[in-house]
């Protein structure tokens, strides 16, 4: 275990890899192995294990702890692991919970998984029973674009005063006032915050957010890492230069979703083959083509 990860695993740029896995769901260990190793290497902050890029929803519990054991051997204390353990049912996400734990994760990241529409209160109960599982320090996951459920700032004080919940990692505003949130969230919780949405990296560095969570950077980590290193100095120019460089790739992402895009990123890197767990559906040629002119100049100098 890394002692250290334990207290700042939620600070920088964390990379969020795929989980790559066959068509019926087993993890292919081997190639998930073969992506963490260039996440250490390009040392990365952190690593986002079993996100949304991760696929976690789709992943039996026997499927996640293969992708966890994995994960720990070969990390291996090298970078913070922080693991998702979202699930629809509570006792499964406790479950899930015990298991990242047990098997040597470092910290670990939730979203409100639903059905029915969560209230408020359900879902500080819902944080409250699985933060309470585990020792290790745990990231509330605020994404209203897969869950339909947004965090009130009083919801956020309420879990701040978990003795377990230390960061929040939130959607970019829909109004693009990013110092302006940080600044409410600073005033009623001591939690680090983060953003994702990878084209909002350099605006929410500047801002001043203690991290970002990264999906382009579970593949390609070194411009990301680039970006985010700049804007956290407040070399606001040259941020945005190398942001500007990644325009086309954002219009991707926004245009098929980030992680249908990942999908070809993978196999563009010639790191695998993996397809995007059913229903989901790989993309057709013609946005391959557009997704590869996006990164060419990124894939010759990776």
């Amino acid at each position: 275990m890394n002692i250290a990860a334990r207290h700042h695993p939620f600070h920088g740029m964390s990379a969020f890899p795929l989980t790559p896995a066959d068509a019926a769901g087993r993890v292919d260990a081997q190639t998930l192995s073969l992506l963490l190793e260039r996440l250490c290497e390009a040392q990365v902050d952190s690593i986002g294990l079993l996100g949304s890029t991760g696929t976690y929803a789709y992943l039996t519990r026997e499927e996640r702890r293969r992708a966890v054991a994995a994960a720990v051997e070969c990390v291996g204390g090298r970078v913070p692991l922080i693991v998702g353990v979202g699930a629809l049912r509570t006792d499964d996400a406790v479950d899930l919970a015990r298991d990242a734990e047990t098997s040597g994760a470092d910290a670990l990241l939730m979203a409100p998984v639903s059905y029915t529409p969560l209230t408020q209160n359900e879902a500080f109960e819902h944080y409250r029973a699985v933060a309470s599982a585990s020792a290790l320090p745990f990231c509330v996951y605020n994404n209203p674009g897969t869950t339909h459920f947004t965090f009130g700032i009083e919801l956020l004080e309420r879990l701040s005063h978990l003795p377990t919940i230390r960061a929040v990692k939130m959607p970019l505003p829909a109004g693009g006032d990013i110092a302006g949130e940080l600044a409410a969230l600073r005033e009623r919780t001591d939690l680090a915050i983060g953003y994702s949405g990878d084209w909002g990296m350099v605006e929410a560095m500047l801002a001043g957010a203690d991290a970002f969570y990264s999906v382009l950077g579970g593949l390609l980590p070194y411009p990301m890492l680039a970006i985010a290193r700049t804007a956290s100095a407040g070399e606001a120019q040259e941020a945005r230069r190398l942001d500007d460089l990644l325009q086309p790739l954002w219009n991707t992402f926004k245009a098929y979703g980030s992680l249908r895009v990942m999908y070809v990123l993978l196999e563009a890197l010639g790191l695998g083959q993996a397809q995007p767990p059913r229903p989901l559906l790989p993309l057709d040629a013609r946005a391959r083509s557009e997704i590869l002119a996006a990164v060419d100049s990124l894939l010759s100098d990776r």
